[in-house]
């Protein structure tokens, strides 16, 4: 559903606009509702058309609250989790708790993850590009990778 990388820009009113193909994507998925929570390994927002959030939601929830780490994924992904609805110009409006986590500032990059969207702050997505560009090759040259069967 989502792939590519988009610029976007964040208002000051804290409205960000969805790309025209990702924002017609929501609508044919889930008429402009979804969720945004954050990422917990990086500093970014995910942002899930309902339907797709419903279903990792789900599957949070059959986890084991036992379990710590699920507990802890339990704590973080739904209760950092926001029903938001795109405006009549396509824009979301992301709360300031989210746009805090993630260091969201005026230029924003969206990166396409198939079922979701990643939202990073250009300076984080830039500076994680270099890093994972350099950490990328070197994990490739090594051996014993379990990518034999992949072909792009």
């Amino acid at each position: 559903m989502f792939r590519g990388i988009h610029s976007a820009t964040l208002d000051a009113k804290g409205r960000m606009a969805l790309p025209a193909r990702s924002r017609e994507a929501v609508h044919l998925a889930s008429a402009g509702k979804v969720v945004v929570t954050i990422d917990m390994r990086e500093s970014c927002l995910l942002l899930y058309p309902l339907p797709e959030w419903e279903v990792v939601q789900r599957k949070l929830e059959a986890l084991s609250n036992i379990n710590p780490q699920a507990r802890l994924l339990q704590r973080l992904l739904i209760g950092h989790a926001t029903d938001l609805e795109l405006d009549a110009a396509g824009r979301l409006l992301l709360p300031a708790m989210l746009r805090d986590y993630a260091e969201l500032d005026k230029k924003l990059v969206l990166v396409g993850q198939g079922n979701k969207v990643e939202i990073w702050s250009e300076k984080h997505w830039q500076e994680g590009m270099d890093s994972w560009l350099l950490e990328g090759a070197e994990a490739l040259n090594g051996t014993g990778n379990d990518l034999s069967g992949l072909s792009v």
